[in-house]
Order: structure tokens, then sequence, then C-alpha cells
């Protein structure tokens, strides 16, 4: 049975609907990439996944079991399961906590962790996104882009989310920057067994992380690509 489903869902704000009847199944360990231009729903589709829009029609199931529409109705279990990656981390991180306090919250939060466990769990952390640990003590204004979205990404995985789900993560980044995080995503997929929708308007970013692809128009869905391939991949 897949991971997540969707079904007929749709959604908008302030009555003007920006999603309308999208279906999606994505399996465990898959990474389906979402694709189209500004407006199309990609966005709306990965906060409707997260609870944090309310669909006006429509269903999702976890796992097997019925998805509550807003995070604010879901038990604890279903938050950790299901963590989202913003675009633009200079607004996800709080600029008055420090890189220890942002990736401490979900440690304690879903895993009760205190003392020592929770310093090593902090540490631990920062290895897998590969940032050194000295940067615990940081702002996050100390920090470059890109070091500020791989504390955005560790925070995700301090919950041990089965689905991750990645809004326009690298938009905001240089090219450099920006597939260096695209690697690690695609590393960590691979050692965590994540599961991993990933919102982008450009298809040769969601190429390198993806099995399939998904392209939204105008809030549906209009075409579906099953493991694309870069030219010149050895597997094309």
């Amino acid at each position: 049975s897949p991971l997540l489903e969707v079904r007929g869902l749709s959604a908008g704000y302030g009555g003007r609907t920006v999603m309308e009847g999208v279906d999606l199944l994505l399996h465990r360990g898959q990474a389906i990439g979402v694709i189209g231009e500004s407006g199309s729903g990609k966005t709306t589709l990965a906060r409707a996944i997260a609870g944090l829009v309310e669909p006006t029609a429509g269903a999702m199931a976890f796992d097997g079991r019925p998805l509550a529409p807003r995070a604010a109705l879901r038990p604890r279990e279903d938050l950790r399961r299901v963590q989202i990656v913003f675009q633009s981390a200079d607004t996800a991180l709080n600029p008055a906590h420090t890189v220890r306090q942002i990736l401490a919250r979900p440690l304690v939060l879903f895993h009760g962790l205190r003392g020592p466990a929770l310093e090593r769990r902090v540490a631990e952390l920062l290895d897998l996104v590969r940032l050194p640990a000295v940067l615990a003590d940081r702002l996050p204004a100390g920090l470059s882009g890109g070091q500020k979205q791989r504390v955005n990404l560790a925070r995700a995985l301090a919950a041990q989310p089965d689905l991750v789900l990645c809004d326009e993560v690298t938009s905001a980044l240089d090219t450099v920057v920006g597939a260096a995080v695209l690697e690690l995503i695609a590393d960590l997929r691979r050692e965590l067994g994540l599961s991993v929708l990933f919102i982008s308007h450009d298809l040769n970013t969601v190429r390198a992380v993806c099995d399939e692809v998904v392209v939204m128009q105008h809030g549906r869905i209009v075409e579906r690509c099953r493991r694309p391939r870069t030219a010149g991949s050895p597997h094309a």
C-alpha cells in the first residue's frame, strides 16, 4: 500500500481555488518531484499534505490511515512522521535561537531527549547534514544561505520522519550551493530510507533526486513521467 495517498484534493485561499482534484500516490522510499510555474498549485499541495492549508475537497491517507486535514487535528505521531522543509530558511528559522536550540526543540517534543542524549543527537544531526559542530552555538544570522538550509533540513530530520516535503528548497541558493544541497538530500534519502515529495519550478532540479515527476498547471496535474534521466546519464 502507498505511504501517502491523495484523492481528489482541492484547496485555496480566501475563497479562491488554487489546486483542484489532485490525485497522488507516493510509496515508501520513493521520491516524487512536483514541478510547475508559479501559481500552479504545487506549494499549496505540499502545504495541504503538511496540514498547513485545509483542503476544501478530497481526502488524504498516510500509511493506510486517514490523515486529518489540519495539523492542529493530527496526533503527534502523524506530525512527527510528515515534515516539511520550507523554501526560505531565513523565515523558517527563529532568528533569536541558536542552531542548538532550533534542533533541540523537535528532539524534546517528539523524542523526549534531555541532557547528554540531547547534546549527542544535536551533534549527530549536524554531522548528518555535513555541518561542523562549532555551528551549534551560532544564530541563523551567522550562517550562509546554504548552511541555513542544511539546518532547516536537519530540523525536519530530527523528528525521524517517514516523509519529507521539500518546498523549493534550493530556489534561494546559487547554483553550486543548491547542487550540493540536492546531492545531500539524495544521499540522505538512500541512507535513511526517506520518502520525499520535492516541489520545484525546475525540471533539472527534480531530476537529480526523484523517481517520478508530475507536472502541475492551473491547479491540476497534467502530466506524469517516471524515472526521468538527464542526458548523458549511464542509465539514460
